[in-house]
């Protein structure tokens, strides 16, 4: 009953460095954590560990499982969780659900809009490298900058032998496995798999056609 009731007497569990207070002394310990920077939670298959055991296993359906269950009703490409698909589902719609509060830009990314904020009205928080003086937009693109130092690479190829320090390079990388083409020239119409391959192909595609064109994304 201490989970449903609103006063603050019942969440006697006091974190003692922080203002946190909990109902229960499991929720307590799981918080302390965060301050101890323990994690017990590993992963059997990376070098990756969590303070708890629910994300570690989101981490191992995100990176490892190989399932795929929400398919894009627009181009049948298919996500590992249905955050994924609706992120993506942007693209085909070209929605931009985040807008800034000081002035009339909007984004379709909330990093779009965190970068914005920071760059253009100094709100919000720079995260800097300790080994050399570079500047990151978001605790997670330090974290994976940091892997780089660290030549930690979490995110492996199902298809082969290949580790990668980010997402993104493993998703660059699984194209090389895929017939799936994205990007299209706008002088031909011929597809292609990443965006450097049309952006060659377009420089002297555009030559001999005769006239300036343009490089596009197949799927938006």
């Amino acid at each position: 009953m201490r989970v449903h009731t609103v006063h603050i007497v019942d969440k006697r569990y006091k974190c003692y460095e922080c203002d946190k207070a909990f109902s229960h002394l499991g929720s307590l310990n799981t918080h302390m954590r965060l301050h101890t920077g323990y994690q017990p939670y590993k992963c059997s298959l990376c070098n990756k560990s969590y303070s708890r055991s629910s994300n570690l296993q989101e981490h191992k359906h995100r990176v490892h499982s190989k399932r795929k269950p929400y398919e894009c009703y627009c181009c049948g490409k298919l996500f590992k969780s249905s955050s994924e698909l609706k992120s993506h589902v942007r693209t085909h719609t070209g929605a931009k659900p985040y807008s800034c509060r000081h002035c009339s830009e909007r984004f379709t990314w909330l990093d779009q809009l965190k970068t914005h904020l920071l760059k253009s009205h100094n709100e919000g928080t720079w995260y800097t490298c300790h080994i050399y003086p570079k500047k990151f937009t978001s605790c997670a693109r330090l974290k994976a900058h940091m892997r780089r130092h660290e030549g930690v690479k979490p995110y492996v190829c199902d298809e082969c032998p290949k580790s990668f320090c980010t997402a993104g390079e493993l998703k660059s990388h699984q194209l090389k496995h895929s017939d799936f083409r994205r990007f299209c020239c706008g002088s031909c119409g011929k597809l292609f798999k990443s965006r450097q391959n049309v952006a060659s192909h377009f420089t002297r595609c555009a030559g001999e056609q005769g006239f300036e064109g343009t490089v596009s994304n197949a799927t938006s």
